[in-house]
């Protein structure tokens, strides 16, 4: 027969657990709220400041004397990839599609890999998969500016410009809505200026976009209606300048993005899933009170017949 203590004492650690995850889900669901307001917030200026890198570059059509940061290597002996994962569980299967998906990638390039990790989490590609961690690196939950990822990008550019890799992806998790996030790899170094991938710059958008190209295209054709025959960019001081100070600077507003899309993807995430351990505590409460009521019914039964056997014996 079911321990009707024992149900009741189920009942209860099984509430107690309700009570918890539901706190993590508002916890969780008002920090998303802000990572949210400050993945919109940069997209912008992550979108300009690649059309800007694109301008340039066209403006100067170098070909081979392209700078070092632009300029594709044609053996890829190396490569590393910065995974950003979160610090915490409890949020799903965030960390494990991120991770599989910097793992698939892999098959793509007949190289060496390194990871370079942010985010504790990460580190289960060292210590479930064996692959080679050179760098760990924090990851706060609020993002105040650019300048908490900026050892992290002199890192990268430094071993990049001293042929220790070839090539640098970005492993991260794009926020697509409260209930969507993408895992995404794309290539950080040597930037490719003539990808055609719609979300390069505009990290995160959901709807496809005009790529960076075809806006300047864009703005050409329309440039050429008005009678004149050229367009022309205007920099002060020389082109050449200008590109040498922003390239490093758009990698770094590039990982500072793609963190900023990480923790609105973690957030919403962990929400998801505590809103779904949530309702599963309750159909399970009303399971086990559905057990402990006939449990308790089956009791009161057998000591009715007991008592209804007991009179019967004396009666007769």
């Amino acid at each position: 027969m079911i321990n009707a203590k024992e149900i009741k004492k189920r009942i209860k650690s099984v509430s107690n657990t309700k009570k918890i995850t539901k706190a993590m889900e508002m916890v969780a669901a008002a920090k998303m709220r802000r990572a949210v307001e400050a993945v919109l917030k940069t997209r912008t200026y992550a979108n300009l400041s690649w059309m800007t890198i694109l301008n340039i570059a066209r403006s100067l059509n170098s070909g081979s004397e392209r700078h070092p940061l632009l300029t594709p290597r044609p053996e890829n002996k190396r490569t590393a990839i910065v995974l950003v994962s979160s610090n915490r569980g409890l949020c799903g299967g965030f960390n494990t599609a991120l991770i599989s998906k910097a793992i698939k990638s892999l098959k793509k390039y007949d190289s060496e890999t390194d990871f370079i990790v942010i985010g504790k989490k990460g580190l289960a590609v060292q210590n479930r998969f064996g692959y080679n961690v050179v760098a760990e690196f924090p990851k706060a939950d609020v993002l105040s500016d650019s300048t908490a990822v900026s050892p992290i990008a002199s890192m990268i550019i430094k071993e990049f410009l001293s042929g220790r890799y070839d090539k640098v992806l970005l492993a991260y998790s794009d926020f697509v809505n409260a209930v969507k996030q993408v895992p995404r790899i794309k290539q950080l170094l040597p930037v490719d200026i003539d990808s055609e991938d719609e979300y390069l710059g505009a990290i995160g958008t959901s709807e496809k976009l005009a790529t960076s190209k075809e806006m300047i295209k864009q703005k050409e054709e329309k440039y050429l209606q008005t009678g004149k025959n050229k367009f022309i960019f205007t920099y002060e001081p020389e082109a050449e300048e200008v590109l040498e100070a922003m390239v490093p600077r758009l990698v770094e507003v590039q990982i500072f993005q793609a963190l900023l899309e990480s923790n609105a993807s973690e957030h919403s995430a962990r929400m998801a899933a505590m809103h779904q351990a949530t309702d599963a505590a309750g159909d399970l409460v009303d399971e086990l009170t559905l057990f402990y009521n006939k449990a308790r019914q089956a009791s009161i039964t057998a000591e009715i017949s007991e008592i209804s056997a007991g009179v019967l014996s004396l009666s007769s």
